[in-house]
């Protein structure tokens, strides 16, 4: 058995095929998925699991060199902003970008998988782009 806290096998395998500038987003339950991206489809029930303890386990073991929001996070203030600023604000989540809602759904189609949460908080979607360890 692993001894990092990811046991979930696809999620695992997907980061363990990152190359280095590869996209990983993590989504609410609402966003789009664009045909031929991979789904790891997480969400059992409204809120579960929510976005930010799947942020934290795929963070444990990806190393994330940027990241890229939507600006109507700004406004809308879901509670996965929070957990962003302050995965920001200690160097966990490398430089960070903002884009529409609408260019946010453009680049999830060059996405190497998309992790779908039960998160039911509008705008708590995050692109992640690959680091290299080295």
């Amino acid at each position: 058995m692993k001894k990092t806290p990811l046991l979930n096998i696809a999620l695992s395998r997907v980061i363990a095929s990152l190359g280095h500038g590869d996209v990983l987003m993590i989504v609410d339950a609402g966003m789009p998925i664009p045909p031929g991206v991979e789904l790891i489809d997480l969400a059992l029930t409204r809120g579960v699991p929510d976005f930010v303890a799947v942020l934290d386990v795929v963070l444990s073991e990806m190393q994330v060199e940027s990241h890229v929001l939507a600006r109507e996070m700004i406004d809308f203030k879901p509670p996965a902003l929070h957990a962003l600023e302050t995965l920001q604000g200690d160097g966990h989540l490398g430089s960070q970008s903002w884009v529409s809602h609408e260019e946010l759904k453009i680049l999830s189609a060059r996405a190497k998988a998309i992790v779908r949460t039960g998160e039911c908080q509008p705008y708590s979607n995050v692109a992640l782009v690959a680091g290299v360890v080295f």
